[in-house]
């Protein structure tokens, strides 16, 4: 009998999570394999005594997780279970300034971008230099976004030298970066999604007013085709990061274009209404066929 397990995170109670995976279970299904949805809650992974990892996800041919528990993942990944993404896929795809540093080197546009300084105390003083540093980089308006984050949450606009110094300070203790705002594309950028390195489903997001295109913070989507550079762009981010699937944020950048983002799960639903395109049959019809005729 084949068999997959879809690993949620076991608190989140987002919808666009369980639509996830309810469509993938019905494209499975239909592929004639039995899928079991499970909350990250049981601990699917452990340790024994003897140092040992022992999974009690046995008996399942691979695992989607749309978890991003990068210590369960590994240790499913040890324990001999296939992941769609991997472990060091869904890892790079986490952090947002791992995914530009991995994507770097490969030809692929991307926004000017400054690691922020870790500070691990709290009561250290942000110093002048630091601040002009950014100013003299990157201009202003310009971006700060928190290293960690889904959903368009913890990216911030700043327009002003006190504007930054605050969001400098409320973010100085949590891993984040700067990068310069590209202003061609206020409110609206495109989502690729790539499954296999092949780009399958697209559509431009614009909002009416945010800087922010999210549809899930009120932005709207059209469906579109990439033109072919920002198709080899897209194909090539995912081969870099190893993703079997992933939805890649573009930026229009002038005349060109600029790798914003790379989600490793990003949520299907929204791009399947606009394009009327079955992105989840097409991952579980990959998936099948890497672990069945592969």
């Amino acid at each position: 009998m084949r068999r997959g397990l879809i690993l949620n995170n076991a608190y989140s109670k987002l919808e666009h999570s369980l639509n996830q995976s309810r469509r993938l279970k019905e494209e499975f299904e239909a592929l004639g394999v039995e899928t079991d949805i499970r909350r990250n809650n049981f601990f699917p992974a452990v340790l024994s005594e003897s140092g040992e990892i022992v999974s009690r996800a046995a008996g399942y041919d691979f695992c989607v997780c749309l978890d991003k528990d990068k210590y369960v993942s590994l240790m499913l990944e040890k324990s001999g279970l296939r992941l769609f993404n991997s472990h060091a896929a869904i890892e790079a795809c986490d952090d947002k300034m791992m995914t530009h540093i991995l994507l770097s080197g490969q030809g692929i546009p991307m926004p000017r971008t400054l690691p922020a300084p870790l500070c691990y105390s709290p009561e250290e003083q942000i110093p002048d230099s630091l601040v002009e540093e950014i100013e003299d980089s990157l201009g202003y308006p310009l971006i700060a976004k928190e290293s960690y984050g889904s959903l368009g949450k913890g990216v911030y606009k700043i327009d002003s030298r006190d504007e930054l110094r605050a969001r400098m300070e409320a973010l100085k203790c949590t891993p984040h970066l700067f990068q310069k705002f590209i202003q061609s594309s206020y409110g609206r950028d495109m989502r690729v999604i790539v499954i296999g390195h092949k780009c399958v489903a697209a559509m431009v997001r614009k909002s009416c007013g945010d800087f922010r295109s999210n549809l899930e913070l009120g932005g709207t989507g059209t469906a579109t085709v990439p033109p072919e550079e920002v198709a080899e762009m897209c194909e090539k981010a995912s081969r870099v990061l190893g993703l079997d699937y992933c939805g890649v944020d573009v930026l229009f950048d002038g005349e060109g274009y600029a790798v914003c983002e790379v989600n490793s799960n990003a949520f299907f639903g929204g791009i399947e209404a606009v394009t009327h395109i079955n992105v989840g049959r097409l991952y579980a019809q990959h998936i099948c066929r890497e672990i069945y005729e592969g």
